[in-house]
């Protein structure tokens, strides 16, 4: 067989092609997970660099991602933990200078949590790498192509969130 010139992920992913079947759905699912692998991988590094938990981690990327300012109600409900859990995980953050809780609401017991900006530069030499990585692979894509990604990752998205529900 001729090389393409691709990678023999790329290779594997264009020849499982088609729409569902079983071998589509494997080729996805080696994907998905080799990517998982290696996002856990860089979370791990930087949760040892900064002393905290993988769940600290996932913490701090819902707030970060959230649309608009995540409660720790909010925040447990995404998580799946007890609000003792949150609790001892937000306490974490804060005393590593990652996040800081503010009463901001008219309802003074309403508490936002906000990821600080001067915590993203510890986090961005982490995960630079993957930052880097993406912007490759997004250059091999057409921005047609790219907005196909997306909805597949978006729609992924959706259906596992469904699962928690």
């Amino acid at each position: 067989m001729a090389s393409t010139g691709k990678t023999p992920a790329a290779e594997s992913a264009a020849r499982a092609g088609g729409q569902g079947g079983g071998q589509e759905l494997h080729a996805f699912a080696v994907q998905l997970r080799r990517m998982n692998g290696e996002i856990n991988r860089l979370a791990h590094t930087f949760a040892a660099e900064q002393g905290l938990h993988a769940t600290d981690i996932q913490a701090l990327a819902a707030i970060l991602d959230a649309e608009t300012p995540l409660t720790p109600g909010g925040l447990r409900r995404h998580l799946g933990l007890t609000s003792g859990a949150v609790t001892a995980c937000l306490d974490r953050l804060e005393r590593a200078g990652h996040i800081r809780r503010a009463r901001e609401s008219p309802d003074r017991r309403v508490v936002h949590l906000h990821y600080l900006p001067e915590a993203r530069s510890a986090a961005r030499s982490t995960f630079m790498p993957l930052a880097s990585a993406t912007t490759r692979a997004q250059e091999r894509f057409s921005g047609e192509e790219l907005t196909t990604v997306l909805r597949f990752l978006a729609a992924l998205n959706e259906e596992l969130d469904q699962l928690r529900q």
